[in-house]
């Protein structure tokens, strides 16, 4: 089983991602509205003001989604989040990792 945490930069997305999931048999996840540092010190640190301009084509807010899924799972996920957003080594694609967990609790079977 892995945890599989994927920080979302196009929102207006995150109904196609889900609905990809659910085809997949990945049917539990948390999404979790977050914004990035960089907005965060530009706006509110002055020292940092500089920063806004690096961010002017940025997105100022994300959706993080956490779920667990086995590995062949989010291996497909990590494929249909290339095709729906593009692939991560553009811009904008969002910020994707997993961690290898070795006891979960309370987490239902998967479909499929």
């Amino acid at each position: 089983m892995k945890l599989f945490v994927y920080v979302l930069n196009q929102q207006e997305k995150l109904d196609e991602v889900l609905s990809g999931f659910v085809e997949l048999g990945i049917t539990g996840a948390t999404i979790v509205d977050s914004v990035g540092m960089g907005r965060i010190l530009a706006k509110d640190v002055p020292i940092f003001a500089g920063f806004q301009s690096l961010l002017s084509g940025s997105r100022p807010y994300n959706k993080t989604i956490i779920s667990v899924a086995d590995e062949e799972k989010v291996e497909k996920a990590i494929h249909l989040i290339e095709e729906i957003c593009g692939p991560f080594d553009q811009p904008g694609a969002g910020i994707l990792f997993t961690l290898p967990l070795d006891r979960v609790i309370g987490v239902k079977p998967e479909i499929g």
